[in-house]
């Protein structure tokens, strides 16, 4: 096969370890920057271009679109759909990924467990409302565009909550303000999801004084065995986005796993360092799969 991975750095480690995976297994492999892909429709035949080159050949594709290329990147996955590649995770998917509100709106209505979150826009007057529906403080604010933890504040008195939410709303900001789970402890864990089966999870921890788990963020990773429930959490929360590959992230609370979003772009680097295995292989598993058993649409919940 011949498998492209859409990223727009061939030396991040995640890109680097797929191709590697890839080219292990007998399959070709190339590096496209999707920002520097061009599109062309006319009847009957879509078309992709690259640095003024048509792509042809491309058996299947592994999206590794970054947040703020979204749009675009999308565009591009979308595209590469209509000429019948097979994509990895759907174009579809990914937007719905994306959208931290939508998200949740899903897992509530599939009845996956999350933290109670509410959202409104700036012509809500009643701050104090937002904050108790949630359970009041210490309660987390954050901003929907928000990656790797920025953008995302731990308001523990209701002053310094009214402020923030005051000032978000001031600036026209989009954010959801959520209840703070006090026994997670600033600890999170994310399963890594391949083709329905959780291949791998670690539970990251804070540094000291930091309720955000990220790696991003000095936060540290261990390899952990989790329940059949939070087995089942990431699973359906990874189907319910119509996601085959995803990092689930998840809080353990008094009342069962919680799900605090899924990521359509998973770094391999932390997973596969805490874990010592090979998910890149599983990925390019997975695309052999689907090559051998002929492409499929798959089925979304939501």
């Amino acid at each position: 096969m011949k498998i492209a991975v859409l990223s727009r750095n061939p030396e991040l480690y995640s890109t680097k370890r797929i191709v590697e995976a890839a080219l292990q297994r007998g399959h070709e492999c190339v590096v496209i920057d999707h920002l520097k892909c061009t599109m062309l429709n006319e009847p009957g035949k879509p078309r992709i271009f690259y640095k003024g080159e048509e792509i042809t050949g491309i058996d299947a594709i592994v999206p590794r679109i970054g947040s703020s290329a979204t749009f675009y990147g999308t565009a591009v996955v979308r595209q590469f759909e209509m000429m019948k590649t097979f994509s990895v995770n759907s174009s579809v998917s990914i937007n719905r990924s994306r959208d931290k509100l939508r998200s949740l709106q899903i897992f509530s209505r599939h009845d996956i467990g999350i933290p109670k979150t509410v959202f409104a826009n700036h012509t809500t007057k009643n701050i104090g409302a937002l904050i108790d529906q949630v359970g009041g403080v210490p309660c987390v604010i954050k901003l929907l565009q928000g990656t790797q933890g920025i953008g995302v504040v731990l308001a523990e008195t209701d002053k310094v909550a009214k402020s923030i939410i005051e000032a978000f709303f001031g600036l026209e900001a989009s954010f959801l303000v959520q209840e703070f789970i006090k026994e997670a402890g600033g600890a999170d864990i994310r399963c890594f999801v391949v083709n329905g089966r959780v291949v791998g999870a670690m539970k990251r921890q804070g540094k000291e004084g930091e309720f955000r788990s990220n790696l991003h963020r000095g936060g540290s990773a261990k390899v952990i065995k989790i329940t059949r429930d939070e087995r089942r959490t990431a699973l359906l929360a990874a189907r319910s986005m119509g996601l085959n590959v995803a990092g689930v992230d998840l809080l353990q609370s008094s009342r069962g796993p919680l799900i605090l979003e899924v990521n359509s772009s998973p770094g391999l680097e932390g997973i596969e360092g805490a874990t010592q295995v090979d998910i890149a292989g599983k990925i390019i598993e997975f695309i052999e799969s689907k090559h051998k058993g002929g492409y499929k649409k798959d089925k979304i919940l939501g």
